[in-house]
């Protein structure tokens, strides 16, 4: 099959990005390919998203498919060099690199391309697609201000592919199987299957794979939630809040066509038991995306702390009206201003939250110290250590 079948292939199976903002994959392919001058494949499978284990478990459970999928991605565009970015210490790497092994010793499934593995530092936003190409083109995992987008210039300065892990395996099995067969499960826009990751209040947390536009309530339902759930975070920590039972017949994918404007994101979701608090919850992760940013500018620099602090101030009830008005106010000036789209996910959270737990804003604006500080804390955050100190 030529690159260019290839490509056609994975347009008719309506095949859209897993990294979180689902973008059609054939329309990144075609425009590496046009880029020419030997591009370069990248396979993303950093996961730096806390909430999220999708990408570790494909990865140690199936590293041949991905591999089958880059080398694909390599022959559609014209690469003479993958590279499979990983977290430093991730178990994946292992698993991988056994399986780069296995290929270059088999003459069955030797690969007419080299794959390299990229071990990158244990950062949040090390695994945002311009970092990938600062890291691999000069040691530090910092995002860049864009443009010029990877598909442009990226390593080497060449047009490079950047994709997460689960789009390459997608890709594989496309290739095996058709786009028919991709099409047999999905919605007619959001098409295929998806890995998401199940935790909070749930019985049996872990890694699903869904059909895409599942309602939310039948997809909670897989990992057992418990009683009294009145909420779940959709899309992980740059995704937003949903009241429940209000919202289970949301679909998940990767359209926002709710009332909320959630997607599948990095598909991770969490249940929110009753007895927590959701202001105190969002303040904690406000806090953490504010300490992994790059600080290359104002909005990361000064913006986020400031609105984990206010909401913390808000859910201890030591935020008055006029430090609320503050707060929304830093939210409208911190999105769209930053160098890479972090601060933009960080505010999408807290203006969710607050939009959904709005009778909870109006308690604690009243002097309520949360319940929630009483009970066990819900969403995971790496343990202390686990966090690479630099970028490099």
């Amino acid at each position: 099959m030529s690159g260019s079948a290839l490509i056609d292939l994975v347009e008719q199976a309506g095949l859209r990005g897993r990294g979180g903002a689902g973008f059609p994959t054939a329309r990144k392919l075609r425009a590496v390919a046009e880029g020419g001058r030997r591009t370069v494949v990248v396979a993303n499978g950093c996961e730096g998203e806390p909430a999220s284990a999708k990408d570790g478990v494909l990865l140690t459970r199936a590293p041949h498919l991905v591999l089958d999928g880059a080398v694909l991605a390599a022959r559609a565009v014209g690469a003479r060099r993958v590279v499979i970015c990983v977290h430093r210490g991730s178990p994946s790497a292992a698993a991988l690199e056994r399986a780069v092994s296995e290929r270059a010793v088999s003459e069955r499934a030797a690969d007419p391309v080299p794959v390299e593995l990229a071990r990158v530092p244990r950062r949040y936003v090390a695994s945002e697609e311009s970092a990938l190409v600062r890291f691999l083109n000069t040691g530090e995992a910092r995002p860049l201000a864009v443009p010029p987008r990877p598909f442009e210039r990226g390593v080497d300065g060449r047009p490079t592919l950047i994709d997460n892990v689960e789009t390459l395996a997608h890709l594989a099995t496309i290739a095996a199987w058709g786009p028919a067969w991709f099409r047999e499960l999905g919605t007619a826009g959001d098409p295929g299957t998806t890995l998401v990751t199940i935790g909070g209040a749930v019985g049996r947390p872990g890694v699903y794979e869904i059909a895409l536009g599942g309602a939310l309530g039948d997809v909670l339902a897989l990992a057992g939630p418990r009683p009294g759930v009145s909420a779940a975070l959709v899309g992980g920590y740059f995704g937003g809040w949903v009241p429940l039972p209000a919202a289970e017949s949301l679909p998940v994918s990767h359209d926002a066509g709710d009332p909320y404007g959630t997607t599948v994101g990095a598909g991770a979701i969490l249940a929110l038991p009753g007895e927590a608090c959701g202001l105190l919850e969002t303040a904690r992760i406000v806090g953490y995306l504010a300490g992994q940013s790059a600080g290359q500018c104002g909005p990361c620099r000064f913006g986020l702390p400031a609105v984990a602090e206010q909401l913390r101030a808000l859910a201890t009830g030591r935020l008055d009206p006029a430090g609320y008005r503050l707060l929304l106010h830093r939210l409208g000036i911190v999105a769209g201003r930053g160098a890479c789209r972090h601060p933009d996910g960080a505010v999408r959270l807290a203006g969710s939250a607050l939009r959904v737990f709005a009778d909870d804003v109006r308690t604690h604006l009243n002097g309520y110290v949360c319940s929630g500080l009483r009970h066990p804390l819900v969403l995971p955050l790496p343990q202390a250590g686990t966090v690479d100190q630099d970028w490099r």
